[in-house]
């Protein structure tokens, strides 16, 4: 089982993806995680992590609610 953290940038208007990306993430691995906590932010930021593990950072790569699923997927596997 797992944690995971969404932290998203609250200036910028990201609240909306962090809640649809955790709904995703619940519907498609609600046996396997064991929470999803959503993490005010500032700066730009949209980054979704798991036990310290890094999944998806837009400072990185585009966002891409359906990558970051499949990545939950492999990780709690």
């Amino acid at each position: 089982m797992a944690a995971l953290e969404i932290e998203y940038c609250v200036p910028c208007g990201h609240r909306a993806n962090a809640l649809e990306t955790a709904d995703a993430i619940l519907d498609a691995h609600a046996d396997a995680v064991d929470s999803v906590g959503l993490v005010p932010g500032g700066g730009g930021v949209f980054e979704v992590r798991t036990d310290d593990e890094v999944i998806l950072d837009t400072d990185e790569e585009a966002y891409d609610r359906d990558a970051i699923v499949e990545r939950i997927g492999d990780a709690v596997a």
